[in-house]
């Protein structure tokens, strides 16, 4: 059984922080999981693209608002605490924080901590170098 304490591992290199949000990694790679389960922080009037080509992720708002939009058909969603989202098509996205959102995030297949963003938004396939 794996039993993990939020703010310990906000306190630990389990904490990956960036321009305008920080995500929390709770489950990695590593745990043999299968997938990767993240608490992220998108900080108030931000905005981001990302675009997982080589990875699936639902998300979950628990507090904060803000919009998700597809960029590759302009369509806008909002988001507020009780709203999933799920990049069932390695879907191109902007997300943009009204106020701080706080989400729960599963990545398939599971990140192991240690990626960057590309400057295309997205994390290298498992395997190769970031």
């Amino acid at each position: 059984m794996i039993v993990r304490d939020l703010q310990d591992a906000r306190e630990s290199d389990r904490l990956v922080q960036a321009n305008g949000w920080d995500s929390t990694r709770l489950l990695l790679a590593g745990d043999d999981m299968g997938f990767s389960f993240h608490i992220t922080r998108i900080h108030e009037n931000t905005s981001h693209v990302f675009h997982y080509k080589h990875h699936f992720e639902s998300v979950f708002c628990i507090s904060g608002e803000g919009t998700i939009e597809e960029l590759d058909s302009g369509t806008v969603h909002q988001i507020r605490p009780g709203v999933m989202y799920a990049l069932d098509l390695n879907d191109r996205h902007r997300l943009s924080a009204k106020s701080e959102m706080v989400m729960a995030c599963c990545f398939n297949p599971p990140v192991t901590g240690q990626e960057v963003h590309r400057a295309d938004g997205s994390y290298a396939p498992v395997g190769e170098d970031a």
